[in-house]
């Protein structure tokens, strides 16, 4: 049979270049893009309900005679048509109308109309029904349930239902083909999007709604099958490019560990060497290691850079905050200098004469180990031999800045190998669609020492408890950090500004020595009041969010963070992260603004009921969704059009299967399932 995927929309009834204009806007160019166009919901309107029986607040198809039409003076001119049928009397009620109108709304008329009655000065009233006059006996038109398509401005329910039946009509003639294996499935594509047009009067709404109908699963698995297989073919493309093959120096490892102060844990040896047998092979690594906080990242990043530079090529460190990128370089620093591996720094406040030197030292291949900023990806940075591209906390970069980083290798050396890390555990099911194209290794044990963080929530009116909470624990030499929200104050959002707050609890605490850092502060500036925190000068830092990633000061043992409810949860348990770095019990509190939102009271709770990262982060993927939780990274792939993560997490492990089973037996049907889709969206999934 003919695949209709290829007709343009203008062959449509009705659609000329004004409107086709508005449908490609909304992304619409093909038929076949309106046959995956689903309804978000239904109305019934397939049977007709007694006016007696209309209920406040339900949507009714109710038929009767016009009593009476009349134009009403009240605080609001409106036209009132009164209806009638053998069980009672309804009003009809437009506060937009025509002359034309009310002269067709003449007494003895029979209208079929639809609406939601509500309460009004005459009894139920429907405001601004949709209506149709009809002959006494004629039969509903309504075989099934009347869909309600997603929509943009200047296109109607009506139209949409138009052109999403002249599509139907012709699925009937050129159903779209069948990319899934047969006989697993318990309708057809072109049975799913039939129903999902047009369900029947008893179909079951419920499961409508909670996007669990068969039909619905039927496309949410297609679309997520193609979605795994796309990246799929990306991990593929990138493999076939070549790399350079860096072979485990295990000498150079082995006198670097044995110079730290501690010893790696079992996690961290294993991850080490899962990236050293990558890093041997001769096509690109695409490795993301996920470790909660204060697992021992670094350390794996620094084994990996280590094989990199003894095999003779450049590595890269990116991080997303100037903060982070410095607590890097002073670890790295302390690590490489004794074994004398030449280092580099590039940020965007790098200018001039030290910038020029900067670059030329990272493009003659004398500095091994760069560590920046996304100033390492602009223009003018050209590396000399780039082995290795480790990126940290991966999510919070855009897809073409990693892009841009990994394509400043020479042709000849081949692509570089690329290590992506997290501190934000990306929940098990999530990276079965989203991360498919990476090996992914997980850090799961913390080094010994670290200390449990135990969480409480306080409401803010307890504010001065917490306050006296503070002191306490400074008067004992510990340090605390107190977060704030927003800069500076907004009635609004009812969020305490960190300048207020700063001054607010130096006057409160006139002992203690009170430091400040936010993002508008000069880098200088940070950098002096972060240096006078890790020293101990100062006994509590008010800050933003800005202290979310970089921040190790062993000695600061109790976090406030203000409007938590304001944050996501993965961003929360980044912060809590900050304290329990030393060898005390340390505490986090979360005082909130009351009263909290249903979604609000969820996710505070589980920031107290648990530590454990991978639970924070199905949580949060539950609470917020699949584009909040990756970031930027899913540009263009996480959009789906029927799928919805977590609700249709149970169809995973068969996403897995049939990719398997496509890739194996049935390779024909991957590029035109792709193409379905996802489109040119493929493009902006790499790492």
């Amino acid at each position: 049979m003919t695949d209709i995927a290829g007709a343009p929309v203008q062959e449509l009834r009705g659609v000329g270049p004004k409107l086709a204009g508005k449908l490609a806007d909304y992304g619409i160019h093909r038929v076949d893009d309106l046959l995956f166009h689903l309804p978000l919901r239904y109305q019934d309107r397939t049977r007709i309900t007694p006016i007696a029986a209309a209920v406040e607040g339900a949507d009714v198809v109710i038929e009767g005679e016009v009593r009476a039409a009349d134009i009403v003076f009240g605080r609001r001119r409106s036209l009132v048509a009164r209806l009638q049928d053998g069980s009672g009397t309804i009003t009809l009620r437009f506060f937009h109308f025509s002359a034309a109108q009310k002269n067709n709304l003449r007494p003895g008329c029979r209208l079929r109309c639809f609406g939601q009655p509500r309460r009004g000065s005459s009894g139920l009233e429907i405001y601004h029904p949709e209506y149709r006059q009809v002959q006494e006996g004629e039969v509903l038109a309504e075989e099934s349930l009347t869909p309600i398509y997603p929509t943009t401005a200047g296109i109607g329910q009506n139209q949409w239902r138009s052109l999403c039946g002249q599509a139907l009509l012709r699925l009937q003639s050129s159903p779209p083909r069948d990319l899934l294996p047969a006989g697993q499935l318990p309708y057809d594509l072109a049975q799913a999007l039939s129903y999902l047009h047009a369900p029947p009067p008893d179909a079951p709404q419920a499961l409508l709604r909670e996007g669990h109908h068969p039909a619905q699963l039927r496309l949410a698995l297609e679309e997520l099958v193609a979605h795994n297989l796309s990246l799929h073919r990306l991990r593929e493309r990138a493999q076939q490019e070549g790399a350079p093959a860096l072979p485990a120096r295990p000498r150079e490892l082995e006198a670097f560990l044995a110079s730290l102060p501690f010893t790696p844990t079992g996690a961290q040896s294993r991850v080490l060497g899962e990236i050293a047998a990558d890093l041997a092979r001769p096509c690109p690594m695409l490795r993301l290691v996920q470790g909660d906080v204060g697992s021992g990242k670094t350390l794996v990043a620094a084994g990996a850079a280590l094989q990199a530079i003894a095999n003779g090529y450049q590595v890269a460190i990116m991080a997303p905050t100037e903060i982070l990128a410095e607590q890097h370089w002073g670890n790295f620093s302390g690590w490489f200098e004794p074994l004398a591996v030449d280092m580099e720094w590039l940020s965007g406040r790098t200018k001039g004469k030290k910038r020029e030197a900067t670059l030329q030292r990272i493009g003659s291949g004398k500095a091994a180990l760069v560590i920046g900023t996304h100033a390492l990806f602009q223009a003018d940075v050209a590396f000399h031999r780039l082995g290795l591209v480790i990126v940290d906390e991966q999510h919070r970069f855009g897809v073409h800045q990693r892009l841009a980083l990994t394509e400043k290798s020479s042709r000849e050396h081949g692509r570089p190998h690329q290590l992506v890390m997290t501190a934000t555990p990306i929940p098990r099911t999530l990276s079965m669609v989203a991360y498919a194209d990476l090996d992914c290794s997980v850090i799961d044990e913390l080094p010994p020492g670290r200390q449990a963080v135990s969480t409480a929530l306080v409401d803010s009116n307890r504010r001065q408890q917490v306050v006296e909470r503070v002191a306490a624990a400074c008067a004992e030499g510990r340090q605390a950090y107190w977060v704030c929200t927003l800069i500076e104050e907004s009635d609004a959002l009812q969020a305490q500004a960190a300048e207020a707050t700063a001054a607010e609890l130096q006057q409160a605490l006139p002992q203690l020595a009170v430091g400040l850092i936010h993002g508008r502060l000069k880098p200088v500036e940070k950098e002096a009041v972060m240096a006078r925190f890790k020293a101990g000068d100062l006994a509590l830092l008010v800050a933003t969010t800005v202290i979310e990633v970089g921040m190790d000061v062993p000695n600061a043992s109790l976090m406030i963070i203000e409007n938590p409810e304001r944050l996501g949860l993965a961003q929360l348990h980044q912060l809590r992260g900050r304290v329990g770095r030393g060898s005390e019990a340390s505490h986090c509190v979360l005082l909130y603004q009351a009263p909290l939102s249903a979604n609000g009271k969820q996710r505070l709770s589980a920031m107290r009921e648990s530590s454990d990262g991978f639970y924070i982060a199905e949580k949060d993927l539950e609470l917020r969704g699949p584009g909040e939780v990756l970031g930027t990274r899913q540009t263009g792939l996480m959009e789906f059009r029927i799928a919805e993560l977590p609700a249709h997490n149970h169809l995973l492990q068969q996403v897995q299967d049939l990719s398997d089973q496509l890739r194996e037996g049935y390779p024909e049907l991957i590029e035109p399932l792709i193409q379905r889709w996802t489109g040119a969206a493929q493009q902006f999934a790499k790492v």
